[in-house]
C-alpha cells in the first residue's frame, strides 16, 4: 500500500513537471520564440496527424487539416490563457479546422485546401518540412484498402459534417459525450442526439450495401 501511494505521487509529481515545462514552452513561443513552437510541434504533431487521419480519413485532407490546424495555433497562441492543457487547446482547433473542412467538402463536389496568406509564406515553409507528415503519404492505401473499408467510408460520407464529427470522436478518438460536447462548443445532450442519427444511418447504408 504504501509503495503504491508513494508511485502515485511520483507519478503526479511527473505530470506536474510536465505541464510546468510544456506551459514555460508555450510562453516562450507566446514572446516569439521560434525554437520553443517548433518543440511544441513536435511533440504533438503525430497526435494531430493521426486525428485528422481518423477524422477525414483521407491522406491528403489529413495533411491540409494538420497545416491548417498549426498555422491557427500559431496565429492564436497569444490567446492561450493556461485555463487548460495545451493540448486540449491544440485538439478544439484542430477538431474546428476538420469540421470546416467537412462542411466545405458537403458544400462542393471540388475539395480544395485552404490557402494561407503570402506572409505567411514562412510558416508554412516550416510545417511543409515536417518529416510526420511525408512519412504518411499514403496511410488511406491500409484504412480503406478493403472492400468493408470502402463501404464505411461511403456510409461516414453521407453524414452531416457534425455527425460525422461526433461519431469519428466517440468511437476513433474514445471520448466521453461531455468532452465532445465541450470541443465542440455544444452540449452533452445535442451530442447523444448527433451520436444516434449518426448511427442510425450509419447501420441503414451498412445493410443497404450488403
Amino acid at each position: 500500500m504504501g509503495m503504491s501511494v508513494a508511485l502515485d505521487g511520483d507519478a503526479r509529481l511527473a505530470a506536474a513537471a510536465k505541464v510546468q515545462e510544456e506551459h514555460a514552452l508555450v510562453r516562450s513561443a507566446q514572446v516569439g520564440d521560434r525554437l520553443a513552437f517548433e518543440e511544441l510541434v513536435r511533440r504533438y504533431d503525430r497526435e494531430v496527424l493521426r486525428l485528422a487521419m481518423n477524422l477525414v480519413h483521407r491522406a491528403e485532407d489529413a495533411r491540409d487539416i494538420y497545416q491548417e490546424g498549426f498555422l491557427r495555433v500559431y496565429k492564436n497562441l497569444h490567446r492561450f490563457r493556461f485555463e487548460c492543457s495545451f493540448y486540449t487547446w491544440l485538439y478544439r482547433i484542430v477538431t474546428n479546422v476538420a469540421l470546416d473542412h467537412l462542411r466545405r467538402r458537403t458544400s462542393r463536389k471540388e475539395d480544395q485546401a485552404p490557402v494561407p496568406e503570402d506572409s505567411e509564406s514562412t510558416t508554412r515553409d516550416f510545417f511543409d518540412r515536417q518529416p510526420e507528415v511525408r512519412a504518411a503519404a499514403n496511410p488511406e492505401r491500409t484504412l480503406l484498402g478493403q472492400e468493408l473499408g470502402e463501404h464505411i467510408a461511403t456510409a461516414l460520407n453521407r453524414l452531416s459534417p457534425r455527425e460525422r464529427m461526433v461519431f469519428e470522436m466517440k468511437h476513433h478518438q474514445g471520448l466521453k459525450l461531455r468532452a465532445i460536447g465541450d470541443l465542440l462548443g455544444t452540449s452533452e445532450e445535442t451530442v447523444k442526439n448527433s451520436l444516434f442519427r449518426a448511427t442510425r444511418k450509419l447501420r441503414a447504408s451498412l445493410e443497404g450495401m450488403r
